[in-house]
């Protein structure tokens, strides 16, 4: 059984307009999901908390960099110019890796700008090497760090070559991007997955957190996207129900934002990147009295959930 299977929502890992970048022929369908609920979970701290304390009002405003200026190049490039304009930290993006961007894209020949993720609001995540981008950017966004901010001129080859795109896009244009680093997220490994007996129990009356590894990276914040792998078990049973770390990719939600279950937005509350939580979660801020049978989560059960925290933007 699928972890989606068992934490259905309409909430995709990322909602990405028709743009160039993406080649300009789809858009990015829903590939790890997570429990929804018209219901915003109350900030809190760690601890007991009575579901009555639950909010029903949206908490956030998600965050966008500013728009960065582009300097085109003085030339046209024919052949990759990688330029670091602001150098960022952590590990250095892999093939294979998640890298979180917001970019500007503009002609080089003119600086005719065609597409940029700013107006959006909404960032865009590339799997490096997986061929969703232009060959330019799967070459130029290996050894990126979070925080960065890096100048691609693209030669056309590297580009659409010989093919128009839009009402902007000639053929043979080289064309030059300016990329914001919003996070890298590593492939994840099932090997590193958390093992755990959980002990069957009656149901709570509240919601209860314990940290297993407190993370040395920076709280969580309202509005920020959460980046988790979650492993949930049957409260009365402790029955492992699915896991996030079997499909291979962490799920991915704006945190205080009413999209997810009240019970994971509570569990995430106060938390540190890099850390790891135990929460066992009412039915009330679950799945309810109708629970999820086709999923093995019987009416009126509570949940136990497994969450690491990998990252946060």
């Amino acid at each position: 059984m699928r972890f989606r299977n068992l934490l259905v929502s309409s909430l995709a890992l990322t909602a990405v307009s028709a743009t160039m970048v993406a080649c300009g022929d789809s858009t990015d369908d829903a590939s790890g999901l997570v429990p929804t609920s018209s219901t915003t979970a109350a900030s809190t701290t760690a601890g007991a908390i009575d579901p009555a304390s639950v909010s029903t009002a949206p908490m956030v405003t998600v965050w966008v960099p500013p728009k960065p200026e582009v300097q085109i190049p003085d030339a046209i490039p024919t052949e990759l110019v990688i330029t670091d304009l602001v150098d960022g930290e952590g590990r250095a993006a892999e093939s294979g890796d998640t890298v979180v961007v917001h970019y500007v894209g503009v002609r080089s020949e003119d600086g005719t700008e065609f597409d940029n993720s700013y107006e959006r609001g909404q960032s865009f995540p590339v799997v490096l090497g997986s061929g969703g981008v232009i060959a330019g950017w799967d070459e130029g966004l290996l050894g990126v760090k979070q925080g960065g901010q890096r100048q691609l001129d693209i030669p056309s080859a590297l580009a659409y070559g010989a093919e128009a795109k839009g009402d902007v896009i000639k053929a043979n244009d080289a064309l030059t991007f300016v990329i914001d680093i919003i996070a890298v997220i590593g492939v994840s490994d099932p090997a590193d997955a958390p093992t755990l007996t959980i002990e069957g129990a009656e149901n709570r009356d509240k919601i209860d957190i314990e940290d297993i590894i407190i993370g040395e990276g920076e709280e969580i914040q309202p509005g920020q996207t959460a980046v988790v792998q979650i492993i949930a078990y049957r409260g009365d049973t402790g029955a492992q129900l699915n896991s996030t770390w079997e499909i291979g990719q962490p799920v991915q939600f704006t945190f205080a934002s009413g999209e997810i279950l009240p019970g994971l937005e509570l569990g995430i509350d106060e938390m540190n990147i890099g850390g790891r939580r135990k929460v066992i979660v009412p039915f009330i801020l679950a799945f309810g009295e109708a629970g999820s049978p086709e999923a093995g989560l019987p009416a009126n059960t509570d949940m136990v959930l497994v969450i690491d925290l990998i990252a946060g933007y």
